[in-house]
């Protein structure tokens, strides 16, 4: 995914027809501090020049981040509530009360609520007859600490005494009183930011780097990590306690699930050492393959696809378990990362394809209606696009608003119709510079009517908004995102690491850059530009929308290949013996046990 920053806009006259202005190459700016230090430690020039690019001279830590290592990690006690919360989880085990796992339906939900079960079932020793799993239905039940989910919970024949929420319940206050109300204490462990007010006062504790009162200094981590975090010092206790022997497993092993949570919730992976590091171990662990979950995903994908890379969690893992909590119930995603034999992980796993395979073709529905839609914000160049789709799909919102920054090079929400009536949901996806959640404080404040509630963080943003509002709305949110942008203009563009010498052009150079793995969110999978020359060029796959290119650079040939380049139908944007510019990054390919590289391509035009 190419990241997407401020420069200057196309323009529409208003007498021509509106045309969206084109992505832009645009060289990565570098810190040239960082690149001495990385050279100090021995790095490449290349190396240090991707480094440069993508950590500030605040990154004292440099080492910690060229590799990775659990000495990173940083004890939960420093977390604000985590003794609290690790003795009520403790006094609960020791005292045989039922406890409630309620998490986000999304995958870092669904990690964290896997670590939460498999923490008290295997390591604590409570009987699965007294754990509840309560996860939420997307549509039916809404995000978080729902009025549903409550109600649920109040009407079990066992309720239990104790909750314990993740990846959720920061701005949940109203619905937690109820739960106290009903003589049920909740634990909050999330990530997401916390509303003005404050935490939620009704909690029995809060743990959560992002409250203002937390000292934690790594606020980045994912819910799933605080999770793992509040359980490890349970364990800790435990111990202490007596209650459990010394000999007990740490939760070490659990950091598989926690590297697939944090990447699959694109949290910092550039100036963040211990989630480098959680990721980095994970996936040694992953790529042990002792568990079903991921020999199956394995086998789905095929040997090629070994071993795992964040890459392999990101963009093949994460999505098909996001997908089924979309559009359906989320426990068979939950049930797939449980399973204990490879039948039935096999069995979940096909409806979570299956799920996929849907999800792509609403999507792919909803983002052409959207981006139809969105001209009209576009002509007049609203540094926010808002789109309200009738018949669209809430689970596939925050997908299509990607899809729209992707293209326009600005914050999206996108709108669909909520269950109850004269309500809407929408989510938003955002671009550096622009911090959504912020942005949806400024509309409380004006507005305090117009949502239901609201949630996220700077890059993703959730809200559920009464349908009279939106006038109001869009008119707040564009002043909102105006006013953090101060004056910056927008249009798409591909940051690059510049240009490569063509005999660099080889499987030496993934070599060199997969050595400064894990990449993703804030520490991107490099990106060049070339001039080729086009020897080949012919569109691909079922609908005939990927162009497959063989190129040449001074006398060697590379192939390439550049996915969605064209809509359904519509003809190869370039032809043999034409010179293009291209960004792209290098990738390996493997095929029939033999490995080779290709260029997957982010962008093309014809070179002038």
């Amino acid at each position: 995914m190419s990241e997407l920053l401020s420069v200057a806009p196309g323009q529409s006259d208003g007498k021509t027809p509106f045309v969206a202005p084109t992505p832009q190459c645009v060289p990565r700016p570098r810190h040239p501090v960082i690149e001495e230090k990385a050279r100090a430690l021995g790095l490449t020039p290349l190396q240090s020049r991707i480094l440069a690019g993508r950590l500030d001279e605040s990154s004292d830590a440099l080492e910690a981040l060229v590799h990775p290592s659990l000495t990173s990690l940083i004890a939960p006690s420093r977390l604000k509530d985590a003794q609290r919360a690790a003795e009520r989880i403790a006094d609960a085990v020791a005292s045989g009360e039922t406890i409630g796992i309620l998490t986000d339906y999304d995958v870092d939900g669904i990690t964290s609520h896997v670590v939460i079960l498999r923490t008290l079932v295997e390591l604590f020793g409570v009987p699965k007859s007294r754990i509840h799993s309560l996860i939420g239905h997307r549509i039916n039940d809404g995000y978080g600490i729902s009025r549903p989910l409550v109600e649920r919970i109040l009407s079990l024949p066992s309720r239990p005494g104790l909750v314990i929420s993740a990846d959720c319940g920061s701005s949940d206050e109203d619905r937690i009183a109820l739960l106290k109300a009903g003589g049920i204490d909740v634990i909050v462990t999330d990530h997401h930011a916390v509303p003005v007010e404050g935490p939620p006062t009704s909690a029995y504790a809060v743990v959560n780097p992002s409250r203002l009162d937390c000292d934690y200094p790594d606020t980045t981590i994912a819910g799933c990590m605080v999770s793992w975090l509040v359980m490890s010092h349970a364990r800790g206790l435990l111990v202490e306690m007596g209650v459990l022997p010394a000999s007990t497993p740490k939760l070490s092993a659990w950091l598989s699930y926690v590297a697939l949570g944090t990447v699959a919730d694109c949290v910092c992976l550039g100036d963040s050492a211990i989630n480098r590091a959680v990721v980095t171990y994970g996936l040694k662990l992953i790529n042990r393959m002792d568990a079903a979950c991921w020999r199956t995903m394995a086998e789905m994908l095929g040997k090629e696809s070994l071993p795992f890379t964040a890459e392999t969690l990101g963009f093949q893992m994460g999505p098909r378990i996001n997908a089924r909590s979309r559009l359906d119930d989320p426990y068979a995603a939950l049930h797939f990362m449980l399973a204990e034999t490879d039948a039935v992980a096999r069995s979940k796993l096909d409806i979570l394809d299956q799920d996929n395979q849907s999800r792509k073709a609403i999507e792919a529905e909803m983002t052409e209606d959207a981006k139809r839609l969105a001209l009209s914000a576009l002509k007049r160049d609203a540094p926010v696009i808002v789109v309200y789709l009738p018949q669209g799909h809430a689970g596939v919102q925050g997908i299509v608003a990607s899809r729209l920054v992707q293209a326009y090079g600005r914050p999206c929400f996108i709108l669909t119709p909520a269950v109850a009536e004269g309500q809407l949901s929408g989510s938003g996806r955002s671009i550096p510079g622009v911090h959504l959640r912020d942005a949806l404080e400024y509309v409380h404040q004006r507005v305090p009517d117009a949502m239901e509630r609201f949630g996220g963080h700077s890059g993703a943003a959730g809200l559920t908004l009464h349908q009279v509002w939106v006038d109001a709305f869009i008119q707040n949110i564009e002043a909102a995102v105006a006013e953090q942008l101060k004056g910056k203009a927008l249009r798409p563009i591909i940051l690059t690491d510049g240009e490569l010498p063509v005999s660099s052009l080889d499987l030496n150079l993934l070599d060199e850059l997969d050595a400064l793995a894990p990449y993703g969110r804030e520490f991107e999978p490099p990106v060049f530009h070339n001039t080729f020359e086009v020897v080949n060029a012919r569109l691909v796959g079922n609908e005939q929308t990927h162009l497959m290119l063989e190129l040449a650079m001074e006398g060697r040939h590379v192939r390439g290949i550049w996915f969605r380049a064209v809509a359904a139908g519509e003809s190869a944007p370039v032809s043999a013996g034409d010179h293009v510019l291209c960004a792209y990054k290098p990738a390996r390919n493997r095929f029939r046990g033999r490995e080779s590289l290709q260029l997957l391509i982010e962008y093309a035009e014809i070179a002038h």
